[in-house]
């Protein structure tokens, strides 16, 4: 069966994708179970595509298994390819798909020498752990990500602007999010060298659309070759043939203004207040919550990941933002 096409229908979501066997890749070659890091003995950035930071977002696994199967390798530098989360991906059932983001806790919030260096303990932490000194090591990471809920793809790029030059640079996908990250922990792309101003080090977070969609695939894959040609680090004859050559959308940049945080469980979005959907108006309505309307609080409000999905009072229902530049 074809990994990229499996389809399960569970009681709220297709799962369109297959989650590949990655058993294969277990020992690597770095001493960290599912890391392989290729040489190509020339001198050349240190690249790393990583997968599966979160158990059940699997079409970053999909490409990097990919990636190994067509004997992909640097023609300069250093090319690693990685399995975060590992123990939560081994979990992933496609009759209950929500169930395995994490074991512990999640794996992308512990990404400061503070929460590495302390004795708190978890199945991601001990990862996260594992994984630090090729992190410290990489030059350009690429992190594959998807979401909960249908969304169109959005490359995050952090706050700094040369996040935003190198986003850019990929070209795709058409929404560029800059922002500061979550107030409950530091993702990787912003650990160390990837949030200095001052580091050539430099990250980027794809967000490929709804976790299990087919399309999520394909925008991992568009997206990871994008990288690896704008890094000159793989043959131009071979990624060129793996890039789509369709005009891609001019790319918008959206700055995260505010996180809009529930009071209530009973949080309900009003009809069209979907991903990267445009409020037109300062005080045109957004939300719900017990009742209480929630407006835009200026005009051109972006809606960035709106989800209902695990809505708690005190926690962030939709971030917003602005389009800028």
């Amino acid at each position: 069966m074809d990994t990229a096409t499996s389809t399960i229908m569970t009681t709220s979501t297709k799962v369109e994708l297959e989650a590949p066997d990655i058993s294969a890749y277990r020992s690597g070659n770095r001493g960290i179970d599912y890391v392989t890091t290729f040489d190509s003995g020339r001198p050349g950035p240190h690249v790393l595509v990583n997968a599966v930071t979160h158990g059940n977002e699997i079409c970053g696994a999909i490409a990097v298994d990919r990636l190994f199967k067509m004997k992909v390798r640097p023609t300069r530098g250093k090319l690693t390819l990685a399995f975060a989360n590992v123990d939560a991906f081994l979990r992933f059932d496609p009759a209950a798909p929500h169930t395995s983001r994490f074991v512990d806790e999640d794996f992308n919030r512990v990404w400061t020498a503070e929460t590495l260096d302390s004795a708190r303990d978890s199945t991601e932490l001990r990862r996260a752990r594992a994984l630090r000194p090729l992190i410290d090591e990489a030059d350009f990471l690429l992190d594959i990500h998807s979401m909960h809920d249908p969304h169109g793809p959005v490359m995050i790029c952090g706050p700094l602007a040369k996040g935003i030059r190198f986003a850019r640079d990929i070209g795709i996908p058409e929404f560029i999010v800059s922002d500061k990250g979550h107030a409950n922990g530091t993702r990787m792309r912003d650990y160390g060298g990837f949030g200095d101003p001052a580091s050539p080090k430099n990250a980027l977070l794809v967000e490929c659309g709804q976790h299990w969609e087919k399309a999520a695939a394909t925008v991992a894959w568009q997206t990871v070759w994008r990288f690896l040609r704008h890094l000159d680090v793989v043959d131009a004859d071979l990624a060129r043939a793996q890039i789509d050559t369709a005009p891609a959308p001019a790319q918008k940049v959206v700055e995260v203004t505010d996180a809009l945080i529930a009071e209530t469980v009973d949080y309900r979005f009003v009809e069209g207040a979907e991903g990267l959907a445009i409020i037109a108006k300062k005080g045109d309505l957004i939300a719900h919550d017990a009742g209480k309307p929630v407006v835009a609080p200026y005009d051109h409000c972006v809606l960035i990941m709106p989800s209902l999905h695990h809505v708690k009072a005190g926690l962030t229902a939709v971030r917003i933002g602005r389009i800028v530049g």
